[in-house]
């Protein structure tokens, strides 16, 4: 099984990037937009401000409402310096000044310096607006920007530091999410292979001293040579089982009926070692085939009838049925038990490795059986029906073609 890094850590990465630049991107543009849209209706304002010192300015004037202007000035919430063009030098030619603050004990020297400087700082936004009069410049407006705006230009440098800032946090919790996951299914992996290969391995010891006390009684001698090439060929087929994951698998069109009463069979040999009276039976289609790799569709029965079995922890007695339904194009099985039941919270978690509700177990068996079925198989494996103590059933759904 290969657990580095592949194609699809590499998306996330690319994913995660591009996020980030579609995030930066369109914050930019949206504050650009709105800055300018701002910067726009400012410019305006000193526009309309401009124009009503011009009209002031007219012989005609004498009727004007002066109130007018005032409306204006008082929607003037920018630094603004208005100064007369025809006084030299322009620091003593400055006839109004809005939204300063200046230090009231600084003395008139450095007050003067303090107002080029910021003529000077103001002219460098903003092309100054004129106020004319029969072609001769009366006054210029030098403005800068609010402190909205000012505000809104900065914006998306602290969005964009939010968003690498979220997509950083986001991505090392899916690094460590990954390492964990990865962590559970090696940890998964070796005590499962363990388990696998734990009771033929047990059994062929057994067999050996069974050997040595017996060398003497041909017929016996037979009997355990028998036994013993039947736990050499489990231990065959879990090499076979281990080494077909990660690998690609062959599918063949196999009689699934044959493969259900096989793996029934295994477990009605040792149902004797269980303490409890467990009946297995099937029902449903006959002569179903399927396309299936015998040796992983075999895992994946013991993996659901071995937890069937387990959920009948508190029976003394207990049923499990397999039933098998032929459809046009797909093949579908049950597997049913009358156990303790999975409450509908833990439904989703239970494919998940790493995941059991068992004192010791591993967590391991349904994540490879729904590898099994849904990597390799194509197929489908979800638990159709189940409640707290009212039982669960498993569908397994297998293509035809």
């Amino acid at each position: 099984m290969k657990m580095t890094g592949g194609p699809g850590s590499l998306q996330m990465k690319m994913f995660l990037l591009i996020l980030a630049v579609i995030i930066a991107f369109s914050t930019w543009y949206y504050t650009q937009d709105l800055v300018q849209k701002l910067q726009q209706r400012e410019k305006q304002i000193v526009q309309l401000y401009a124009n009503s010192l011009e009209y002031i300015s007219s012989p005609n004037s004498q009727t004007v409402d002066y109130t007018f202007p005032l409306e204006i000035i008082k929607q003037i919430d920018f630094p603004l310096v208005l100064v007369d063009s025809r006084v030299t030098p322009p620091i003593d030619s400055v006839v109004a000044i809005r939204n300063f603050t200046f230090d009231s004990t600084l003395n008139e020297q450095k007050r003067k310096e303090l107002i080029k400087q910021t003529i000077l700082e103001l002219s460098t936004f903003h092309q100054p607006i004129l106020v004319m009069y029969e072609g001769q410049i009366l006054n210029k407006i030098y403005y800068g920007d609010s402190d909205l705006i000012k505000r809104l230009k900065f914006y998306p440098v602290l969005q964009i530091i939010f968003a690498v800032f979220f997509i950083i946090i986001a991505y090392i919790s899916f690094s460590y999410l990954k390492k964990n996951e990865q962590s559970n299914i090696w940890v998964g992996m070796a005590r499962e292979t363990a388990h696998q290969l734990g009771t033929p391995i047990s059994s062929l010891l057994g067999w050996e001293e069974i050997l040595r006390i017996n060398n003497k009684e041909p017929e016996k001698v037979a009997d355990v040579a028998n036994e013993m090439h039947n736990d050499l060929e489990r231990l065959n087929k879990i090499a076979n089982r281990f080494s077909k994951i990660g690998s690609k698998t062959e599918l063949k069109m196999e009689n699934v009926n044959d493969i259900v009463n096989k793996v029934i069979d295994y477990f009605k040999r040792r149902l004797p070692h269980f303490s409890k009276i467990v009946e297995i039976k099937t029902e449903g289609s006959e002569n179903v085939r399927a396309l299936v790799n015998i040796d992983l569709f075999e895992w994946v029965l013991e993996n659901l009838i071995k937890n069937a079995i387990d959920a009948l922890e508190d029976k003394k007695e207990g049923s499990i049925l397999v039933r098998i339904i032929d459809l046009p194009k797909s093949v579908e099985i049950e597997v049913e038990d009358n156990g303790k039941g999975i409450e509908f919270k833990n439904r989703k978690d239970i494919f998940r490795p790493g995941y059991s509700t068992k004192k010791r177990g591993w967590g391991l068996g349904l994540s490879l059986s729904k590898r099994i079925i849904k990597e390799y198989h194509k197929g489908k494996i979800f638990v159709k029906q189940s409640g707290l103590n009212q039982g669960t059933t498993f569908l397994i759904t297998l293509n035809k073609n």
